[in-house]
């Protein structure tokens, strides 16, 4: 029983993308304290919350992750592309991106 309980906590830390990213160029990049792993795979990126957050810090991370894309891609976010397997989910997050428009700091 231990072993199965330190098995799940380990690897509930760890960040996997989709098989789809497998594969991809993994970026990490923390911002106002929030660690994210973004993976880019051509023109889509996936990104991935880590770590643990309440309800309440859970409002901002939408737009958190957009901008962890951004900078960790170095291009612009297509509007209104988000999406997650889970709507409303803030642990995981998909973008389309427009490369031709790069993104300063990115």
């Amino acid at each position: 029983m231990r072993v199965v309980l330190i098995l799940i906590l380990f690897l509930a830390g760890c960040a996997s993308p989709a098989p789809r990213f497998i594969g991809a160029e993994r970026q990490d990049i923390t911002l106002e304290g929030i660690r994210f792993a973004v993976f880019q795979q051509g023109t889509d990126a996936e990104v991935i919350r880590l770590g643990y957050l309440t309800r309440a810090q859970r409002a901002k991370v939408p737009e958190l992750m957009e901008i962890a894309v951004m900078r960790s891609t170095g291009c612009r976010t297509v509007p209104n592309s988000l999406r997650s397997r889970i709507p409303g989910d803030t642990g995981e997050a998909r973008f389309s991106l427009d490369c031709d428009v790069r993104v300063p700091g990115g």
